[in-house]
């Protein structure tokens, strides 16, 4: 691949975190008027939301033991699941 399909890539990547992140509060939306909710300035935060954040908590957490038990484990197993996991985030922010 060329430098301009990798960034054409990108840009497709990018457009389609945003169509979920809008499809998600969409969802949220539909939701909070079949519940009744007819003020929906302070909507709850949405379900796909909160598991997104919890599980994003968790992998900060698991890196930041990877990261402080560096030292005592010399594995390179453990410095490449730390490096995977980061990766993770930073792909999905």
């Amino acid at each position: 691949m060329d430098l301009g399909s990798q960034d054409l890539i990108s840009e497709v990547n990018e457009s389609v975190k945003d169509l979920q992140n809008r499809i998600d509060k969409h969802c949220c939306l539909v939701t909070a008027i079949l519940e009744g909710q007819g003020d929906t300035r302070h909507l709850p935060v949405c379900p796909a939301r909160k598991r997104e954040l919890k599980l994003r908590e968790a992998i900060e957490e698991a890196i930041e033991v990877l990261e402080q038990s560096r030292k005592s484990f010399k594995s390179k197993q453990l410095e490449g699941l730390r490096k995977k996991l980061t990766q993770v985030l930073i792909d999905n922010e």
